[in-house]
């Protein structure tokens, strides 16, 4: 399934000047920060670049040949991430929400966002039930939800392309040179090979406390007697 503007053009020609697509990567992870990407289109936008799909279609070659085309086509675009200490204190939503407020701050006005997945985590949270959230001076437009928007909205789609190679650069550099955990192949997700490492080195800086730790295999929270502390740069 290839991508288009349909959608985004149909909120055009019903007034809207500037769309925003917005998607997210690394919910499901154990280690590493959530990632989300906006990108910006407006009536002058023409069709996205060849080869454009849903980054979880894509190789990561294919990924890092789009990511500077999706960014020149964009009429704007962001990224912003959560760390695991902000999903730990403040749960994955708020975090997902933060992140996304993050990059929407990258990108000025939109009078639109378009979602993919069926749960808005983007305008469902009060700021004023968390005060100690960094919350960005943003106005959150009104957001639609498509479920497959990443695989049929060209805006959608680059969103996550920018939002997965950019988390991907992260847990590279994150790794460093002896890479404990494997995270240059698993990205910070549960794999056996990761479970191991954990069981052996007991959980880093980098590793969430309280979400999706039941799928490590192991039980994080508890399995950390000396808590290897990763240094970077």
């Amino acid at each position: 399934m290839t991508p288009t503007l349909r959608m985004e053009r149909e909120f055009l020609r019903a007034g809207a000047r500037r769309i925003a697509g917005v998607d997210e990567v690394g919910r499901g992870a154990i280690a590493g920060p959530v990632t989300v990407g906006v990108v910006v289109v407006d009536a002058a936008t023409r069709t996205a670049p060849t080869g454009l799909r849903d980054s979880k279609l894509l190789s990561a070659a294919q990924r890092d040949r789009l990511f500077p085309r999706v960014r020149r086509w964009a009429v704007a675009h962001g990224v912003g991430s959560s760390a695991p200490a902000e999903i730990d204190a403040w749960g994955l939503t708020i975090a997902l929400r933060l992140a996304a407020m993050r990059a929407l701050s990258a990108v000025g006005p939109v009078d639109a966002v378009l979602l993919d997945g069926s749960q808005d985590w983007l305008s469902v949270s009060s700021e004023s039930l968390f005060d100690d959230v960094p919350w960005p001076p943003v106005a959150v437009p009104r957001v639609h939800l498509r479920v497959k928007a990443d695989m049929t909205c060209s805006s959608v789609a680059a969103a996550s392309v920018l939002a997965k190679v950019t988390r991907d650069r992260e847990m590279i550099r994150l790794a460093g040179d002896d890479d404990p955990y494997g995270w240059t192949a698993n990205k910070g997700y549960t794999t056996s090979d990761h479970a191991d490492a954990v069981r052996r080195l007991g959980l880093c800086d980098h590793h969430r406390r309280s979400w999706n730790v039941a799928a490590a295999a192991v039980d994080l929270r508890s399995h950390n007697p000396e808590q290897r502390r990763v240094v970077t740069s």
